[in-house]
């Protein structure tokens, strides 16, 4: 797997996550104070997401991740700060599988 798939879910994965935490607060500002308009916001975050959620969807056909972890992947891009925790787990996860790495050299 080429390294890119995996830059592209992680840059995906942490946009989506601060969009989705702004959406957040633009939610509670609006029907906790009455104050401000979520239609940009929300569409914002809705076509940020689906970008996600195809690269999320790439990389787990790549990685060949069985359809419960695919789908606890695209959970965490619906939960509040979710992604933060998730991402860093997967990229652990994928990076042996990646081919287009530099070999690491031994430290002595």
């Amino acid at each position: 797997m080429k390294s890119n798939v995996l830059s592209r879910y992680r840059v995906m994965a942490y946009v989506t996550a601060v969009w989705l935490l702004v959406f957040t607060v633009a939610i509670i500002l609006k029907y906790g104070f009455d104050t401000g308009n979520t239609m940009v916001i929300s569409q914002i975050h809705g076509v940020l997401f689906i970008i996600y959620v195809i690269f999320a969807f790439d990389l787990g056909s790549k990685a060949k991740w069985s359809f419960g972890k695919l789908l606890w992947v695209l959970a965490a891009g619906c939960i509040p700060v979710a992604s933060f925790f998730v991402e860093p787990k997967i990229t652990r996860e994928i990076q042996p599988l990646l081919t287009d790495r530099a070999p690491e050299t031994a430290k002595a």
